[in-house]
């Protein structure tokens, strides 16, 4: 490389740092949805429908980043709750953004809070295909009861057996001729799961790791 390469080079590189390789992820974004009630605030959350993709958990309004639809992803997270609960922009505040979520089961996820007018509740449209109900849980339940902790582990699977037996290889180790530890399943990380219950509700996974992130800004 020569010097007027690197020059090059310096100029290209990002103005503000991002996520390496993000177009690899798969990039989203969530509110969290405040409203007062009382003089106290609650978070609005969404039990995801039985027929979707990890049906049945306690998640925030939220999905994926639309190329050509979302200019960015304050945009991703407003479009996204008005489609699954038909609450209006109009009717939320976006008081903040906190921290990049990278998880660990390969998704980025940007995370804005928002205050949401009381009478919005009232006129909630909810799309039953992607939501199967709504829950109003007070900020001072979180604050008030440790989540339980669990470990998880993260194995990387160069091949996959799959329910006939047959042998699925994703990537050819042996034939690279790299060390016989990434010829097989490899990799020990393990990464902790916190669990809130509320009534007979379990909170947990991304959801529990932006609540924990959310209570400690106070």
């Amino acid at each position: 490389m020569k010097k007027a390469d690197l020059k090059k080079a310096v100029k290209n590189f990002p103005k503000y740092p991002n996520v390496l390789g993000r177009n690899r992820f798969f990039s989203s974004a969530v509110i969290i949805p405040l409203v007062q009630i009382k003089g106290e605030y609650y978070i609005l959350f969404q039990k995801r429908a039985a027929t979707i993709r990890q049906g049945g958990d306690i998640c925030f309004p939220g999905g994926g980043f639309e190329k050509g639809v979302d200019k960015n992803f304050k945009q991703t997270a407003l479009r996204e709750i008005k489609e699954e609960l038909g609450i209006k922009k109009k009717s939320i505040k976006v008081i903040g953004q906190l921290d990049t979520m990278v998880a660990p089961m390969g998704a980025i996820v940007e995370v804005f809070v928002g205050i949401v007018k009381k009478k919005a509740l009232k006129n909630m449209k909810i799309d039953k295909s992607e939501v199967e109900k709504t829950l109003l849980i007070p900020v001072s339940f979180f604050k008030n009861n440790k989540p339980k902790e669990y470990t998880l582990r993260n194995e990387v699977k160069p091949y996959h057996i799959d329910e006939n037996g047959n042998k699925e290889v994703y990537f050819p180790s042996d034939k690279l001729n790299l060390p016989k530890m990434y010829q097989k399943p490899w990799g020990n990380k393990k990464h902790k799961v916190w669990v809130f219950k509320y009534k007979q509700d379990v909170i947990w996974g991304m959801t529990s790791v932006i609540i924990r992130d959310f209570l400690e800004k106070y």
